[in-house]
């Protein structure tokens, strides 16, 4: 079961998670991957993306991740080169990948490709609705080479990525 409650006071979220874990052993490495512009969470349209920091969404994903058994890594550049080389520099020594591209979710066949090359289960999230803003944000060139799609759910679209992505392994690995 997982708790969410916000301390409003200090603008900090707190996790209560107790989970069983069977069938894995050690910790499983998952990649984070975040695009254009996603370093500006907190102070960039918080009517569309909210409040919380790209900081504070890392610190409860980890927290999260610790508890399910599994370690994480965040990276986020606002250049698609940098993110399609850490895809391959990470891909060997990670076992899935969750990936906010922005922007380049509408035009970038090349990080497209590399996800689709590294041959590793991808959930591809978004913060906002992408189906209920302007109509150019709509299509995405990654979902056809991922295995999941989260949107509009909030921050916490990458905890849900999360949750699902250990879930998978582990039935994939049984």
């Amino acid at each position: 079961m997982i708790e969410f409650r916000q301390d409003s006071s200090k603008q900090t979220f707190l996790l209560n998670a107790s989970v069983e874990i069977q069938g894995w052993s050690g910790f499983m490495k998952l990649l984070f991957l975040n695009g254009p512009n996603l370093n500006l969470l907190g102070q960039r349209d918080p009517l569309q993306y909210g409040s919380i920091s790209l900081l504070e969404i890392e610190e409860s994903v980890r927290q999260l991740a610790t508890a399910l058994g599994a370690k994480v890594k965040f990276l986020q550049s606002n250049w698609e080169g940098q993110l399609i080389d850490w895809i391959q520099q990470e891909s060997e020594s990670s076992q899935g990948i969750v990936i906010n591209p922005g922007a380049l979710t509408h035009y970038s066949l090349s990080l497209r490709d590399a996800l689709a090359d590294c041959r590793l289960p991808v959930i591809e999230v978004h913060i906002s609705n992408i189906y209920a803003r302007e109509a150019w944000r709509a299509h995405s060139v990654i979902a056809p080479v991922a295995n999941g799609y989260i949107t509009g759910l909030g921050w916490r679209v990458y905890q849900y990525a999360l949750e699902y992505l250990v879930s998978y392994l582990r039935r994939e690995k049984n």
